[in-house]
This record gives C-alpha cells, sequence and structure tokens, in this order.
C-alpha cells in the first residue's frame, strides 16, 4: 500500500507545493490537507512547509497553532505519528509545544536567503535515517524568524538527549544557541528544522544538489520498516 504524506497549508504557505513535489519524488504519494480540515484523511505522515502563515502576525507560528488541522496532527505526533515542521512549520511545532524552545527574529534583523552547510548531529529520527550521523550537506535557507532559543534547562536537555538533529556549520546564519538549526522530540518522530530540504531534491532546482531528499526518503523507510 502506498504511504501517505500529508503537508498542510495554511494561509501564506510558500513551500507547501515544493513539499508535496519532494514527497513524490521520494516515492511517496502527497495528501494536500487544508488547516481548516480536522480530517487528516488517512496519512501515515505530516510536513508543515515553510512561508509566512497568516502573514506572521503576532509571532511566527502563533496562529497557525490554533488551526483546526493542528488539533489532528498534536493529537497523532503525540501517538507517534512523524511529522517534519520546516521553518515556518518549525515555528508552529514550537508554538504548538511538540517541540521546546521559540523562534526569534535573526539576530541581525535581516531575511537570509543563502546555501547553508549542516551537520547531521542525530541519523536516529524518522525523519533522518538516510543520513549518517556526523555527515554534513547542503540544505537551502530562508528566513526572518529563524533564531532559535530556549531556557539554559532546556537547552541542557536537548544537548545531554541527543536531541540537536542538525547544527549550522561554517557560519551561523541567525545567531541561534549552540548552532542550532533542527531538533527532535523525545520519541523522534517530531523533527523541526529551519533549513529547507525540498528545496534540495533534484540538481535542477535550490541547490543544484539533493541532499535534502534523505528527509523523505527516511519517513518512507520508517513506516514501510514499522
Amino acid at each position: 500500500m502506498t504511504t501517505r504524506v500529508g503537508v498542510v497549508t495554511f494561509p501564506g504557505s510558500l513551500d507547501d507545493r515544493d513539499a508535496q513535489r519532494a514527497v513524490r519524488l521520494a516515492g511517496a504519494e502527497p495528501v494536500a490537507l487544508w488547516h481548516r480540515d480536522k480530517d487528516l484523511h488517512q496519512v501515515d505522515a505530516v510536513v508543515l512547509p515553510g512561508g509566512f502563515s497568516y502573514g506572521d502576525y503576532l509571532r511566527a507560528g502563533a496562529i497557525s497553532r490554533f488551526s483546526p488541522v493542528m488539533e489532528s496532527i498534536i493529537e497523532q505526533a503525540k501517538l507517534g505519528m512523524p511529522v517534519l515542521g520546516i521553518c515556518n512549520g518549525f515555528q508552529v511545532l514550537t508554538e504548538s509545544h511538540l517541540l521546546p524552545g521559540a523562534m526569534l527574529r535573526n539576530n541581525h534583523l535581516h531575511f537570509i536567503c543563502r546555501e547553508q552547510k549542516l551537520r547531521v548531529e542525530n541519523a536516529g529520527t524518522a525523519w533522518t535515517v538516510d543520513y549518517q550521523a556526523g555527515q554534513e550537506i547542503y540544505i537551502p535557507l530562508k528566513n526572518m524568524d529563524g533564531r532559535y532559543t530556549a531556557d539554559a534547562r532546556t537547552i541542557d536537555e536537548l544537548e545531554a538527549e541527543g536531541r540537536v538533529v542538525f547544527r549550522y556549520l561554517d557560519v551561523n546564519p541567525n545567531g541561534s544557541i549552540n548552532d542550532i538549526a533542527g531538533i527532535t522530540n523525545a520519541a523522534g518522530n517530531v523533527v523541526g528544522l529551519m533549513p529547507h530540504p525540498e528545496h534540495a531534491v533534484e540538481p535542477l532546482v535550490g541547490t543544484g544538489g539533493t541532499d535534502g531528499l534523505g528527509f523523505f526518503t527516511s519517513v518512507l523507510k520508517q513506516l514501510v520498516n514499522a
């Protein structure tokens, strides 16, 4: 049976179609999910894509957290469904408390768009099993509110439990604590990161590489082997 991966569209989502294409290239069936619909349509995993949901009013992701679809996603994530939050989706995950911490305005107060070098720190999550710990990859980055922060106790827990999934290399583009680019929950099924793997899945777009495709093949492998 074909693995179905839902991609949520909020008002202001920009990268939902790109995420759907990445899911398709990985070999799964992308399923469009509308933010006002609580029905997840029997998907096996969910991607919260990048963009500026609800215009990023109040805080990035703060309004989307209360969308009807998020009620269902939060419930299923707590039951083990794989959920990936990319950029704005990462912000929604922190606002939903599926991931700890918060995202602040970049420390230089400018929107940034660049190719970013990352190191894979945790290759044991539902979205990273096709990578190796220590592997260095290039993923596009584009954000205004990308500075990850949390209290010292939370940071210590993330580091001690191996829940930092990705770290920025060569340059910290936004002032994130400990160069953190992405994290996971304790169960490893929910992952959030600021860079955009859906823009690095085929040679003709994004970085011109395919370093991001592993996110989508990872969850497919994880679900098939579950």
